[in-house]
């Protein structure tokens, strides 16, 4: 891992057809995460990954497999790829490992290999050389996707090996139904009515997290601020992150939020059937549940539609909070659910994180 953050920008050698143009990638909905569409390799071979601003390393499963998980698509062969070139270290392969949140793993070696994306210009966005992990032992993941894009702001996440003229701009918009797109560069602003900004803060202390500074959450017309509690901080207090599903609060702050919850709620309280207790109700209707908005630093109030709070059980007649408790020891998350249909703009230079509200399903259809 040393290797990776000695490593430069490689924005010389990326292979950008037409200056000017803007790098995209189409992207999947699969039940609790966005998937990617890129290509690896030469002759370029198709992958679906989990579209990752919690993490670094691209990596995809490969062949030969030690472990590799069940997947639909075929894995990645490299003996395959005229371009594909094993990273070396003191003479031997480079290993890497990542341990993910959810205690899902990724082992391998990495590589440099070609990585093309759609661009705006109609012809192909190739970046060469493009350090990847090749996962020969892998833990469970769903079988519709075969690894990771890391697009957090470390050395060797995709979007720092872009470099280009507009580095660290990236957008997305999350919707729980039909296909969507992934932006990079120029046209990856979001900006216009409706719009507002937050800070995004970049530490060193625990590098490559995009922090935002949540000062409340309101339930209803009662908000509850961050002021007073451990949670509080002018320096970023939560991660967004678009590869974790549920929001995550600290135990005790959280506990604030679902008193708030259940002081509005009147219908009976349930198991949560996940394991995770989180905080579920015996209900037919999303409809009396009430609104929450979390308040962000600089003024920005995102009012959440009710689908991204509050999740149906698969068998119907129960709903759940989507926020999770966990130790004040454990990042705060703001995930994917909560982030649904909004534009979400990320711009590392002026380092700010943009919304705005849309509806994404019909942005690109």
């Amino acid at each position: 891992m040393d290797l990776i953050h000695r490593r430069s920008n490689a924005s010389s050698r990326v292979s950008n057809t037409q200056s000017g143009s803007s790098p995209y990638a189409n992207t999947v909905f699969d039940n609790s995460v966005y998937l990617m569409k890129l290509q690896v390799g030469t002759p370029p071979f198709e992958i679906q990954a989990i579209i990752d601003t919690g993490s670094e390393i691209t990596w995809t499963q490969c062949l030969p497999c030690v472990h590799c998980y069940e997947q639909n698509a075929p894995i990645f062969d490299p003996s395959k790829s005229s371009t594909f070139k094993e990273k070396r270290c003191d003479g031997h392969s480079c290993p890497y490992e990542v341990d993910y949140f959810d205690h899902t793993y990724t082992m391998g070696t990495l590589a440099t290999e070609t990585i093309t994306l759609h661009s705006t210009s109609g012809e192909p966005f190739v970046m060469p050389e493009t350090i990847i992990g090749c996962g020969h032992n892998n833990s469970w993941f769903k079988p519709s996707f075969s690894g990771m894009v890391g697009l957090n702001w470390g050395p060797s996440s995709l979007i720092t090996q872009m470099g280009g003229e507009y580095p660290g701009l990236m957008s997305y918009c999350f919707s729980g139904q039909g296909t969507s797109k992934i932006n990079f560069g120029a046209n990856a602003v979001v900006a216009g009515d409706g719009v507002v900004s937050t800070t995004m803060f970049m530490t060193t202390a625990k590098p490559g997290f995009y922090y935002l500074n949540l000062d409340a959450v309101s339930v209803g017309n009662n908000r509850i601020e961050t002021m007073g509690t451990t949670f509080h901080a002018l320096e970023g207090n939560i991660v967004i992150d678009s590869g974790t599903t549920l929001t995550y609060f600290p135990v005790s702050y959280c506990n604030l939020v679902r008193q708030a919850v259940e002081h509005v709620v009147t219908a009976v309280r349930a198991a949560d059937p996940t394991g995770n207790d989180m905080l579920c109700y015996n209900s037919d209707t999303i409809d009396i549940f009430p609104v929450i908005t979390m308040h962000f630093s600089g003024g920005v109030d995102l009012v959440l539609d009710k689908y991204n709070m509050y999740m149906e059980s698969n068998n119907g007649g129960l709903f759940c909070l989507a926020i999770i408790c966990n130790s004040p020891t454990q990042e705060a998350i703001f995930g994917n659910r909560a982030q649904n249909n909004f534009l979400v703009g990320y711009d590392s230079s002026s380092l700010l994180v943009s919304f705005s509200p849309t509806n994404c399903s019909a942005l690109w259809n």
